[in-house]
């Protein structure tokens, strides 16, 4: 047992990283200070947004740093006067050596996949959008580069066939929180133990999202359409076009499912039937529950098709 009363330094952004401030101190923890991200303006009227990190911890009465420049001396000032001896991590963003090597217990980060695998901003997304059929939680002390550092622990769970990125990110919120409490007891018994993040050829890599890369591109395989738009769904959601006659709309899908069959169908070409929306793949079709149009709400395909009129050579692009 470490002969220091630990005083915790917290660094997060998201909702993601508020359950585990919130185990944190559950398991009354001396969270010395709060670091998180810079109010931003959001919305039409431009009013400052704080982080969900910010709002629970002012809440809990907590210290708030947010810093612009994670190395200006005032900040690395501040940051020293709280002495603190450990520094946990949650959804922030890369840290400069002079913050994360200054406790005298190191940094750890919770990182949402099974390291060295999916390393970058999107892990729960890109593991559904593959296809995975299990992920995890890996909680590992930070080092020079990103997401590599040497792994102090991990937990696996079970993606489901129907599991959205909104599904497994509340199952890995919860069970990295718990991985979080099960490290800092290793880190005050003196019973971690490391290992080295091997070194493996073609690592698949957790690319950051982007409008690009969010497009559902109709000309691929059913299953692999579904999984894309599981892996988005609700956030922050495959989109595509569809042409209606002459006129292409910016549409985002939600909540789906799917067939595999044999037909001679044209790829994207949407058929109403029995209620439903189905839209035709290089060897099935997708059935769309949930869908956007521009200027919209989200709202439940049988509902639309109550007004909504599609035409005859309705296609998704």
């Amino acid at each position: 047992m470490i002969k220091d009363t630990l005083r915790i330094v917290f660094m997060g952004t998201p909702d993601f990283a508020v359950t585990t401030l919130k185990t944190i101190l559950e398991h009354n923890y001396n969270v010395v200070g709060v670091i998180t991200a810079p109010d931003k303006p959001a919305g039409r009227g431009r009013k400052l947004n704080e982080s969900a990190v910010k709002k629970f911890a002012l809440e809990q009465q907590l210290n708030i740093m947010q810093p612009t420049n994670l190395k200006d001396d005032n900040f690395i000032e501040e940051l020293r006067s709280l002495n603190a001896n450990l520094q946990v991590i949650v959804a922030f963003r890369m840290l400069p050596k002079i913050v994360w090597s200054m406790p005298k217990y190191g940094t750890f980060n919770l990182h949402a996949s099974l390291l060295p695998e999916y390393r970058g901003a999107a892990p729960i997304h890109w593991a559904i959008i593959n296809g995975e059929t299990k992920t995890g939680v890996t909680t590992f002390f930070i080092d020079e580069k990103i997401d590599t550092g040497a792994i102090i622990d991990a937990d696996e769970i079970s993606i489901e066939n129907s599991e959205t990125v909104g599904s497994l990110h509340n199952k890995l919120m919860v069970l990295g929180s718990k991985l979080v409490i099960t490290t800092i007891q290793q880190i005050e018994n003196e019973t971690v133990t490391t290992k080295i993040q091997p070194k493996k050829k073609n690592l698949k890599t957790a690319y950051k999202l982007n409008p690009k890369n969010c497009k559902i591109d109709w000309t691929e395989n059913t299953l692999n359409i579904y999984n894309k738009i599981r892996g988005l769904n609700p956030f922050p959601s495959a989109w595509c076009f569809l042409r209606l006659n002459t006129k292409d709309l910016r549409v985002k899908i939600f909540d789906i499912d799917f067939c595999v069959i044999k037909h001679n169908e044209t790829q994207g070409k949407v058929v109403i039937k029995d209620k439903s929306l189905q839209v035709y793949t290089k060897d099935g079709y997708i059935i769309i529950k949930e869908i956007q149009l521009p200027g919209k709400r989200k709202m439940e395909v049988k509902s639309l098709l109550n007004g909504f009129k599609f035409s005859e050579d309705a296609i998704m692009l």
